[in-house]
C-alpha cells in the first residue's frame, strides 16, 4: 500500500501523528481524514488515483492507528472535534501549507465539518463522504437509525462499560461492526485489514474512539449550538451511499442546507465503506468537484 508515498512521525499540538504523504510538492495539497474503527489505510486505493492533481496527505488522526492517544478528560474535550481539527491545521501548516482541499469519511468528515467552520479560511474545498451533521442526525434519531448506527449509543457509555466489551476480542466487534455494515461484501483487502486490527487492539486504541463518541454526544454539540447561526462558508459536497442508514433515515441535503448555503450532493451505489469499494468512482468525484472550484475561484 502506498508505494509512492512516505510514512512519517510529526510533532503537533503535543502529540505525535503518523502521517502517510506523497512525494510530489509541484502539486495542490489535499487532506484526506478517515474514519471509525480505520486508519489513514482506508485511502489506500483512492490516494494513489490522485496523485496526477494533488500533493496527498493521510494522517491518522489522535486516538487513532500509529498516532498518539493522549488521556482524555471528564468533559472529553481531548477528543473534540475542535481539538482534532487543530491538529490538522498544525500539520499542515508544518507541512507548508496555509490552504488545502479537504475529504473526510466517516469520523474524519466530523473532524473535516469542525475543521471548516473554525479555520474556514484555510480550505479551499470540502468533500465529505457518508455523514450528515452530527448534531442534526441526533436530533432527527429514530428507532430505525438506533439500530442500524448501534455503536453510536454504545460507544458513548460510560467508562469502561463499552471499553471491558470490546476489549475482551476486538478483532470481532471491529468485523462484526464493519462487515455488517459493508453488507458483508467486503470490499477491506488483506493488508489494509491487518492494518486496521492490529491498531484496534490497544487498550489505548479503544479508549480513544470512545471518547471520540463521547465527545461527538456532547461537547461537539456544544461547539455546534455555541456557532448559532454561523454556517460553513466554503464550497461543500456530500457523498452518501446508497446502501446505508443515511440514504434510509435521513434526507441528508436538507440537513446539509441547515449547516452550510454552498452544498451539493448525491448518492452512489456503495455502502459506507465506498473508498474501498469504489475508489475509481469517489476519487474521480474529488478530483471534479475540487478542480472545478479552483477553476471557479481562479475565474473569479
Amino acid at each position: 500500500m502506498f508505494e509512492q508515498f512516505e510514512e512519517t512521525y510529526m510533532e503537533v499540538n503535543g502529540i505525535r501523528l503518523f502521517v502517510r504523504k506523497s512525494v510530489n510538492a509541484d502539486t495542490p495539497p489535499i487532506l484526506l481524514l478517515h474514519g471509525y474503527p480505520q486508519t489513514s489505510a482506508m485511502w489506500h486505493k483512492v490516494a494513489p488515483l490522485l496523485l496526477d492533481k494533488f500533493q496527498v496527505i493521510c494522517p491518522d488522526l489522535r486516538g487513532y492507528g500509529r498516532s498518539d492517544k493522549p488521556v482524555s478528560d471528564e468533559l472529553h474535550k481531548t477528543y473534540s472535534k475542535r481539538v482534532m481539527a487543530n491538529d490538522c491545521v498544525a500539520l499542515m501548516k508544518q507541512l507548508g501549507h496555509d490552504t488545502f482541499d479537504l475529504v473526510g469519511h466517516d469520523r474524519g468528515a466530523r473532524v473535516a465539518h469542525r475543521l471548516g467552520i473554525d479555520h474556514s479560511e484555510r480550505v479551499k474545498s470540502m468533500v465529505l463522504l457518508d455523514i450528515a451533521p452530527t448534531r442534526e442526525m441526533y436530533a432527527n434519531t429514530g428507532a430505525e437509525f438506533a439500530h442500524a448506527y448501534w455503536h453510536w449509543f454504545f460507544l458513548t457509555q460510560k467508562h469502561p462499560i463499552p471499553e471491558k466489551m470490546i476489549g475482551q476480542d476486538s478483532d470481532s466487534y471491529w468485523k462484526l461492526k464493519c462487515y455488517n455494515q459493508a453488507g458483508y461484501n467486503s470490499a477491506f483487502s488483506e493488508e489494509a485489514l491487518q492494518e486496521y486490527l492490529e491498531a484496534f487492539r490497544s487498550d489505548g486504541a479503544i479508549h480513544a474512539s470512545c471518547e471520540d463518541y463521547r465527545a461527538a454526544a456532547t461537547i461537539d454539540i456544544v461547539h455546534d449550538n455555541e456557532d448559532g447561526n454561523r454556517k460553513l462558508a466554503l464550497p461543500l459536497h456530500v457523498i452518501w451511499a446508497q446502501k446505508g442508514a443515511i440514504e434510509k433515515c435521513f434526507d441528508a441535503m436538507a440537513l446539509w442546507r441547515q449547516r452550510t448555503d454552498n452544498v451539493s450532493g448525491e448518492k452512489v451505489d456503495a455502502t459506507h465503506y465506498m473508498a474501498e469499494e469504489i475508489p475509481e468512482t469517489i476519487s474521480q468525484k474529488i478530483i471534479d468537484f475540487c478542480t472545478n472550484q479552483a477553476m471557479e475561484n481562479s475565474c473569479g
